[in-house]
């Protein structure tokens, strides 16, 4: 039985990926569940295991390809024979989007009539020029010198629609046509060395070796989000001033830039403090061990999981969201803390879900997990979702105090800086006491400043007095 694996649903809002690993290549023999690629998404690095043993008979993407769900990824032969439930199930999808497929080409033939027979089509000269949407390529075409943008958007608009409907047997992707059109490169006239002839970003060069990529248009980048991922690999430009070097943004960095820009539409207030933590380092120390047999590390920030879920049993509006929509407080009734995770691809935030039913060894070892699947490319994507509340932990890396911007929808945030031996005055004498600097960041629509250093307050007490937490949580 011969299985055409799709790239299938992964999760909420997510829609496409980049591969940056392709692990198999035809003739291949695979198990069920080895990973066969791995993709980068706007929240994280995921694997894509076989859906059943096999061997590999054709790999459709290769490493650099950005793929949209349900698009072909392999073709295995599985050798069983009888199709099973799911194939069937995966057949008549595969043929009701032939169909759709068909009536796509239907359309396409009828835009090409109309092209021929007005070669130059109306556009609205009205459009707003500094606007430069990047033609949309949804059928491999025949390749025109990159149009001039005049002071109209619509002759924009003429050129990407007469570049839509044209030659469609040459199989490559749009970042690979955008090459060709930088290096002045006929796509039609390179053979392609991909599977059934589709080109890649190499062929293009090395059929114009020396040759450099053109500068892309200063009126395409005034707005990022009408325009598609550049890939400049090494393109170098000038400004006023000298030399310059596009590179893009990874998704994740992308997605980190909206969510930041989304969040600091919240009023942001940034309220400090210090916690005495001289005896919970002494209790840190001498119970690591038990923690360490269990599988986690106890840290400073394990500790504050289990005091911070318990501070917003105290304080409801700090484990809250604001809907300024329909004019309403949502407040969470679970208790799921994310974790700010330092990582080579950007900053991941692994969310810890439940923390308030976990003692403080279970979310040492949780948190150990997490951090290392965080950096090492293995995290989910629902192990991203469901916060109610962040930590930002800085400590490691040094500084005294800084200001944590939310993590929307979320309204409040806690920063941890680097612990440092203080002079106190304690009882008419200065002793030495370990302080541990602490920023809490909040949406000042929803929690007013006297809250917030109650709330502060109330965590820096049960550091201090560990008492606290049976206590009052």
């Amino acid at each position: 039985m011969t299985i055409e694996y799709k790239l299938p649903d992964l999760g909420e809002d997510i829609e496409t990926g980049d591969v940056i690993g392709v692990f198999v290549s035809a003739g291949d023999k695979v198990a069920e569940d080895q990973p066969l690629l791995e993709i980068e998404t706007d929240k994280a690095a995921i694997e894509i295991p076989a859906p059943a043993a096999g061997i590999i008979k054709e790999v459709h993407v290769k490493e650099g390809d950005t793929i949209k769900v349900g698009q072909l990824l392999v073709t295995i032969e599985d050798g069983a024979g009888n199709a099973t439930d799911q194939e069937l199930k995966k057949a008549s999808t595969e043929i009701a989007e032939s169909e759709d497929e068909e009536i796509e080409k239907l359309a396409e033939k009828e835009v090409e009539e109309e092209m021929d027979a007005d070669p130059e089509p109306k556009v609205n000269e009205n459009i707003d020029s500094k606007i430069v949407d990047e033609p949309l390529e949804l059928f491999p075409d025949k390749e025109k010198p990159s149009p001039v943008l005049k002071e109209g958007k619509g002759q924009q608009i003429a050129s990407d629609k007469a570049e839509l409907v044209s030659n469609k047997k040459v199989p490559a992707s749009p970042s690979v046509r955008r090459l060709a059109r930088e290096l002045g490169v006929d796509i039609n006239l390179v053979s392609g060395s991909g599977p059934g002839g589709r080109l890649s970003q190499q062929d293009v060069r090395d059929y114009a070796p020396g040759k450099e990529p053109k500068s892309i248009s200063e009126k395409q980048t005034l707005d990022p989000t009408k325009i598609k991922r550049q890939e400049l690999e090494g393109t170098s430009e000038t400004d006023k001033w000298g030399e310059i070097e596009r590179t893009p943004m990874s998704k994740v960095r992308r997605l980190t830039a909206e969510r930041l820009t989304e969040a600091w539409t919240a009023p942001h207030v940034t309220q400090y403090d210090k916690a005495d933590i001289t005896e919970l380092e002494k209790l840190r120390k001498e119970f690591g061990q038990e923690v360490a047999k269990a599988g986690g590390k106890l840290t400073m920030t394990s500790i504050i999981l289990k005091v911070i879920a318990s501070a917003l049993k105290v304080f409801p509006q700090f484990n809250a969201s604001v809907d300024m929509g329909n004019g309403e407080i949502l407040y969470k009734k679970y208790y799921n803390i994310g974790v700010a995770v330092d990582t080579d691809r950007g900053l991941l935030v692994p969310v810890i879900k439940n923390v308030n039913k976990k003692n403080i060894t279970k979310l040492s070892v949780e948190l150990t997990k997490l951090s290392e699947k965080a950096r090492n490319k293995k995290i989910s994507v629902d192990e991203l979702q469901g916060g109610t509340f962040t930590i930002s932990n800085l400590g490691g890396l040094g500084g005294t105090y800084f200001s944590p911007v939310l993590n929307a929808p979320e309204v409040a945030i806690l920063g941890i800086s680097r612990s440092a031996v203080e002079p106190v005055y304690i009882d008419g004498d200065f002793k030495p006491r370990l302080m541990l600097p602490l920023s809490l960041s909040y949406d000042h629509r929803l929690i007013d400043g006297a809250d917030a250093v109650r709330f502060l307050r109330w965590v820096i007490e049960a550091l201090e007095e560990p008492f606290k937490l049976p206590l009052e949580g």
